[in-house]
């Protein structure tokens, strides 16, 4: 079974930076699109970014793109979300998830969630 677990979350003002890291155990983790979702009170889980299991491709939702960065780096089963001049706008819960498919938005379509890491951004 696919375990996940998501750390780096925390408060910060809006324009500073997070890294989110996301550990992987329980299976081969190079083959797997990697993602992450946010959800903030109230709303929907939404489709932030995601990366193949090549590390070839990365694809980002409008609200974040020239702001995050997904990196899957090759010495460890571990995905990062870096992110750059956040607004309060950001605040959430994050979450890592995984799946077999390319890179999809679709919460439905991820079989493996982390427990989830709050980011709080003030103004």
């Amino acid at each position: 079974q696919v375990q996940l677990v998501e750390s780096g979350g925390g408060l910060v003002r809006a324009g500073g930076s997070l890294r989110l890291s996301c550990e992987v155990s329980g299976r081969t983790f190079s083959r797997y699109t990697m993602s992450w979702f946010r959800q903030a009170p109230g709303k929907e889980r939404e489709f932030v970014a995601g990366i193949n299991w090549s590390g070839s491709s990365t694809y980002y939702a409008d609200s974040v793109k020239g702001r995050f960065t997904i990196s899957r780096p090759n010495a460890k089963n571990s995905v990062y979300l870096q992110m750059n001049n956040l607004k309060p706008e950001d605040t959430a819960v994050y979450y890592c998830a995984q799946t077999s498919l390319a890179i999809t938005t679709q919460a439905n379509e991820y079989p493996y969630w982390g427990q989830g890491t709050q980011v709080t951004v003030s103004s």
